[in-house]
């Protein structure tokens, strides 16, 4: 199993073809004076085996896997957009032009992210919202707060809760997300 992963990650790492075969080439570490070959393997989660007491907590779970599937590159593309708009922010000389760069930030990102946003099921949307918390360390309620001020925080929260969900939904990975937290593990590290 291990020469398995071994050869798993070798292919991964720098390929080689030359007239000879295939050659991988792989870091060595010097262990008292012995050069050993250094292959970094990839992390492995294991969990238990899961069993379902009906079929429609089986299909939940698989409704579950493929809602991951699909929302969380969102998450982290939100994230990585949240880290380069607090930066670019941290640039900026004035509330003027902080104010400009976060309306005209704000038109952009609508403009690509409506289509995107509408062809989420509902369930998906608040799964969103859950991992958003996750990958930001802040709450939807929280990020439109700081970004866009409070009162379109509350508009955005009074909107949300009108249709039955809720930006300031936070993500608890060891309470009541430990199924989220699982499969967003496993589906991140190509397990699912």
């Amino acid at each position: 199993m291990i020469l398995l992963f071994a050869l798993h990650t070798a292919v991964a790492q720098n390929r080689v073809t030359t007239d000879e075969g295939v050659k991988f080439i792989v870091g060595v570490s010097d262990h008292d004076g012995t050069k050993i070959p250094h292959i970094i393997l990839p992390t492995y989660y294991a969990y238990a085996p899961l069993i379902f007491k009906s079929q429609r907590e089986y299909r939940n779970y698989g409704r579950l896997v493929r809602d991951v599937k699909k929302t969380i590159p969102l998450a982290a593309e939100i994230r990585d957009i949240i880290h380069e708009t607090e930066e670019h922010l941290k640039t900026l000389p004035d509330e003027k032009a902080r104010k400009r760069f976060l309306d005209a930030k704000e038109k952009e990102l609508k403009e690509a992210y409506t289509p995107k946003m509408k062809k989420l099921t509902f369930r998906q949307g608040k799964l969103l919202i859950k991992l958003i918390d996750r990958e930001c360390d802040q709450s939807a309620y929280q990020l439109i707060k700081l970004f866009m001020g409070s009162f379109k925080a509350v508009f955005y929260q009074s909107f949300a809760k009108l249709f039955g969900a809720s930006l300031k939904k936070t993500y608890d990975p060891t309470g009541e997300d430990f199924m989220i937290e699982r499969v967003v593990v496993l589906v991140i590290n190509g397990q699912l």
